[in-house]
Protein backbone atom coordinates (compact mmCIF):
# COMPACT_ATOMS: atom_id res chain seq x y z
CA UNK A 1 0.00 0.00 0.00
CA UNK A 2 0.76 3.79 -0.76
CA UNK A 3 2.93 5.96 2.31
CA UNK A 4 0.55 8.50 3.33
CA UNK A 5 0.96 11.62 5.07
CA UNK A 6 -0.03 10.33 8.54
CA UNK A 7 2.16 8.95 11.02
CA UNK A 8 3.06 4.86 10.99
CA UNK A 9 1.83 2.25 13.33
CA UNK A 10 1.89 -1.41 14.35
CA UNK A 11 -0.35 -2.39 11.65
CA UNK A 12 -2.41 -5.54 11.65
CA UNK A 13 -2.64 -7.06 8.75
CA UNK A 14 -4.20 -10.47 8.18
CA UNK A 15 -5.35 -12.72 5.22
CA UNK A 16 -9.00 -14.20 4.43
CA UNK A 17 -10.31 -16.40 1.89
CA UNK A 18 -7.03 -14.91 0.12
CA UNK A 19 -7.79 -11.36 0.65
CA UNK A 20 -6.02 -9.02 2.86
CA UNK A 21 -7.30 -7.70 5.49
CA UNK A 22 -6.28 -4.87 8.20
CA UNK A 23 -8.04 -4.72 11.73
CA UNK A 24 -10.26 -2.09 12.73
CA UNK A 25 -9.90 -0.87 16.00
CA UNK A 26 -12.69 0.63 16.70
CA UNK A 27 -15.05 -2.33 14.95
CA UNK A 28 -12.46 -4.77 16.35
CA UNK A 29 -12.13 -6.84 13.66
CA UNK A 30 -10.17 -7.62 10.59
CA UNK A 31 -12.01 -5.69 7.28
CA UNK A 32 -11.07 -5.97 3.73
CA UNK A 33 -7.78 -4.10 3.13
CA UNK A 34 -8.89 -1.55 0.73
CA UNK A 35 -6.99 1.87 -0.08
CA UNK A 36 -10.02 3.66 1.03
CA UNK A 37 -9.48 1.36 4.76
CA UNK A 38 -5.81 1.92 4.44
CA UNK A 39 -6.65 6.00 5.18
CA UNK A 40 -9.34 5.34 7.19
CA UNK A 41 -7.31 3.19 10.03
CA UNK A 42 -4.07 5.15 9.88
CA UNK A 43 -6.52 8.44 10.07
CA UNK A 44 -8.23 6.73 13.22
CA UNK A 45 -4.87 5.68 14.77
CA UNK A 46 -3.84 9.20 14.10
CA UNK A 47 -6.74 10.84 15.97
CA UNK A 48 -6.57 8.80 18.87
CA UNK A 49 -2.74 8.49 19.37
CA UNK A 50 -2.03 11.35 18.12
CA UNK A 51 -4.90 14.06 18.76
CA UNK A 52 -6.14 12.59 22.03
CA UNK A 53 -9.53 11.32 20.65
CA UNK A 54 -11.62 8.94 22.55
CA UNK A 55 -11.75 5.55 20.60
CA UNK A 56 -15.44 4.92 22.61
CA UNK A 57 -16.96 8.04 21.35
CA UNK A 58 -15.60 7.14 17.38
CA UNK A 59 -17.56 4.83 15.23
CA UNK A 60 -17.04 3.69 11.32
CA UNK A 61 -19.38 2.90 8.88
CA UNK A 62 -22.31 4.42 10.63
CA UNK A 63 -25.50 3.87 8.93
CA UNK A 64 -28.00 7.01 7.74
CA UNK A 65 -31.17 7.26 6.39
CA UNK A 66 -32.22 9.73 3.86
CA UNK A 67 -35.50 8.91 2.85
CA UNK A 68 -35.46 5.41 0.91
CA UNK A 69 -31.80 5.81 0.68
CA UNK A 70 -29.27 4.30 2.77
CA UNK A 71 -25.86 5.93 3.42
CA UNK A 72 -22.83 5.06 5.09
CA UNK A 73 -20.65 8.05 7.19
CA UNK A 74 -17.27 6.54 6.87
CA UNK A 75 -16.30 7.65 10.55
CA UNK A 76 -18.16 9.76 12.79
CA UNK A 77 -16.87 10.98 16.03
CA UNK A 78 -19.05 12.07 19.10
CA UNK A 79 -18.76 14.50 22.26
CA UNK A 80 -18.99 13.47 25.58
CA UNK A 81 -23.24 14.00 25.36
CA UNK A 82 -23.54 11.65 22.80
CA UNK A 83 -24.27 13.89 19.88
CA UNK A 84 -22.58 13.75 16.67
CA UNK A 85 -19.82 16.28 16.58
CA UNK A 86 -17.27 15.78 13.56
CA UNK A 87 -18.21 13.34 10.11
CA UNK A 88 -15.43 12.66 8.76
CA UNK A 89 -15.01 11.24 4.48
CA UNK A 90 -12.35 9.15 3.59
CA UNK A 91 -10.63 8.52 0.05
CA UNK A 92 -8.31 6.87 -1.43
CA UNK A 93 -5.11 8.36 -2.06
CA UNK A 94 -5.43 8.29 -5.92
CA UNK A 95 -8.96 10.64 -5.23
CA UNK A 96 -7.93 13.90 -5.46
CA UNK A 97 -10.10 15.88 -2.50
CA UNK A 98 -12.63 17.91 -4.94
CA UNK A 99 -16.32 19.70 -4.51
CA UNK A 100 -17.99 16.54 -5.15
CA UNK A 101 -16.32 15.03 -2.02
CA UNK A 102 -17.42 17.77 -0.05
CA UNK A 103 -21.25 17.61 -1.42
CA UNK A 104 -20.94 14.29 -0.22
CA UNK A 105 -19.92 15.04 3.13
CA UNK A 106 -22.52 17.80 3.45
CA UNK A 107 -25.28 15.19 2.33
CA UNK A 108 -24.41 13.55 5.62
CA UNK A 109 -24.29 16.84 7.32
CA UNK A 110 -27.85 17.29 6.39
CA UNK A 111 -28.77 14.85 8.80
CA UNK A 112 -26.46 14.96 11.61
CA UNK A 113 -26.22 18.63 11.66
CA UNK A 114 -21.98 18.57 13.18
CA UNK A 115 -19.78 21.26 13.95
CA UNK A 116 -16.99 20.09 12.22
CA UNK A 117 -16.60 18.21 8.69
CA UNK A 118 -13.04 16.13 7.83
CA UNK A 119 -11.80 14.56 4.69
CA UNK A 120 -8.91 12.49 3.54
CA UNK A 121 -7.17 11.04 1.14
CA UNK A 122 -4.38 9.94 3.24
CA UNK A 123 -2.04 12.42 1.72
CA UNK A 124 -4.03 15.34 2.20
CA UNK A 125 -6.46 16.02 5.13
CA UNK A 126 -9.02 18.98 5.39
CA UNK A 127 -10.76 20.01 8.43
CA UNK A 128 -13.68 22.93 8.45
CA UNK A 129 -15.61 24.04 11.49
CA UNK A 130 -19.45 25.36 10.28
CA UNK A 131 -21.07 28.56 11.92
CA UNK A 132 -24.72 27.62 11.56
CA UNK A 133 -25.70 30.78 12.59
CA UNK A 134 -24.06 32.75 9.51
CA UNK A 135 -24.82 29.51 7.54
CA UNK A 136 -20.67 29.60 6.22
CA UNK A 137 -17.88 27.64 7.47
CA UNK A 138 -14.26 28.48 7.56
CA UNK A 139 -11.31 26.22 6.92
CA UNK A 140 -8.73 24.91 9.50
CA UNK A 141 -4.75 25.16 9.12
CA UNK A 142 -5.09 21.90 10.82
CA UNK A 143 -6.75 19.47 12.48
CA UNK A 144 -8.12 20.17 15.96
CA UNK A 145 -6.65 17.97 19.22
CA UNK A 146 -10.04 16.79 20.94
CA UNK A 147 -10.34 18.85 23.58
CA UNK A 148 -10.27 21.91 21.22
CA UNK A 149 -13.58 20.62 19.79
Amino acid sequence: MQPLNLPKYEIKVGRRDGRLTIFDELRRRHVALTPEEWVRQHFVHYLIEHLSYPAGLMANEVQLKVGDKNLRCDTLLYNKELQPQMIIEYKAPTVALTQRVFDQISTYNLLLHVPYLTVSNGLQHICCQMDYDTQTYHFLQDIPVYNEL
